[in-house]
């Protein structure tokens, strides 16, 4: 679980860094942006499973409802920076975004 959140924050780290160079700090910061509307419900997610894990209270529906509440989550955040973000960068907040939620089929690409 935690592993695909590193991936997720590293993937998020490389595309801000490339906005960087293409579109200045905005665009690392909207790329940023992007990828964080994605890594921290993760976290969280990951984090609420492992302590039900922990605990012995695991179940399916725990699961489905730490999901619906994670999407809920990323979807909340990209309006929250979409309306307080004025120097939005709509590409790099999408490349962060699209990057973040692939990052994990990068890894297993990189590993083959």
């Amino acid at each position: 679980m935690f592993k695909a959140v590193f991936h997720q924050g590293i993937a998020t780290l490389i595309v801000a860094g490339l906005a960087w160079l293409w579109a200045g700090p905005h665009g690392a910061a909207s790329a940023g942006l992007g990828g964080a509307a994605v890594v921290i419900p993760n976290l969280f997610f990951a984090l609420s499973l492992w302590a039900a894990a922990r605990s012995g209270r695991a179940s399916v529906a725990r699961f489905f409802v730490g999901e619906f509440i994670k999407v809920a989550a990323t979807l909340a955040l990209l309006v929250i920076v979409a309306g307080a973000y004025r120097d939005l960068h709509w590409l790099a907040l999408l490349a962060g975004l699209l990057v973040a939620l692939k990052a994990n089929l990068f890894a297993i690409l990189i590993k083959a």
